[in-house]
C-alpha cells in the first residue's frame, strides 16, 4: 500500500512536483508565467497535500530521459586526477581571488588582515567529497560562492566578527560538503549561492524547451 501523501518527506514530494513542472513547460503544456509562478509556490510551500496540487492538473509525467538529462546538468564537476592537499590565500591590505574553473584542494587556508578574498566554488572541480576552508579574518572580510544543492557546514569562532551563511542545507547524496571553520575578528565571512535553485531549474527548463521545440 502506498505512503500517505501527508506521510512521505516534503524535500522529495517538492523535487518530484518540481521534475513534473518542468517536464510540462519544457513541452509547451504550461506558459512561462504559469511555469514560473508555480515554480515559486512550490519552493515557498512546506504543504505535501499544496504542493501535490500544484501539478494535479498536469498529464505528462517524468520519463527516463528526463531523468538522465537531469542528471547530466545537476552533475558536480568531480575529477580524479591528483590536485593539491592544500592552499594558501593571504591578503594583507589587499586582496585574492580564486574563480572560474580550478581543482579545490581539501584544504584551503583564507588569510585576511586589512583586506579581502573571494573564493568562488561555482565552477570548480571538485576532487574531494569534503573541503576544509580554514579561515583567519582579522580587520577584513572573506566571500565564499558555492554552487546550487552544496552543503555548507559553518564552524568558525567570531570575536565582534559574524558569518553569514545564505547556502540551504542540501540532502544531495552527491554534492561535496564544504567546511568553514577558524577564526574572524572584526570582521566577516559571506556565505552564498551564485544562483538560486529556482534560478537553476529555470534556466533547466528553458534548455529542455529548445531541445524539444
Amino acid at each position: 500500500m502506498a505512503v500517505k501523501i501527508a506521510d512521505r518527506p516534503i524535500d522529495t514530494v517538492r523535487e518530484e512536483v518540481v521534475d513534473q513542472l518542468v517536464m510540462n513547460y519544457s513541452h509547451g503544456e504550461l506558459s512561462h508565467e504559469a511555469f514560473e509562478r508555480r515554480l515559486d509556490e512550490a519552493m515557498a510551500s512546506n504543504s505535501n497535500e499544496e504542493l501535490i496540487e500544484l501539478v494535479a492538473d498536469l498529464e505528462l509525467k517524468v520519463d527516463e530521459k528526463y531523468i538522465e538529462q537531469k542528471k547530466e546538468d545537476f552533475k558536480f564537476n568531480y575529477s580524479s586526477s591528483p590536485a593539491q592537499e592544500s592552499e594558501l590565500l593571504v591578503s594583507i591590505f589587499g586582496g585574492s581571488e580564486r574563480s572560474g574553473e580550478w581543482r579545490v584542494a581539501k584544504e584551503i587556508k583564507a588569510v585576511t588582515v586589512f583586506g579581502g578574498c573571494d573564493i568562488d566554488f561555482s565552477e570548480a572541480i571538485f576532487n574531494h567529497r569534503e573541503v576544509r576552508v580554514k579561515v583567519f579574518c582579522l580587520f577584513g572580510g572573506i566571500d565564499i560562492n558555492v554552487p546550487e544543492n552544496v552543503k555548507v557546514v559553518s564552524k568558525a569562532f567570531c570575536i565582534f566578527g559574524g558569518i553569514d551563511n545564505k547556502a540551504p542545507s542540501s540532502d544531495c547524496s552527491d554534492a561535496p560538503t564544504i567546511f568553514i571553520e577558524g577564526l574572524v575578528i572584526f570582521g566577516g565571512v559571506d556565505i552564498k549561492l551564485r544562483r538560486t535553485l529556482k534560478e537553476r531549474f529555470t534556466a533547466f527548463a528553458d534548455g529542455l524547451k529548445k531541445m524539444f521545440s
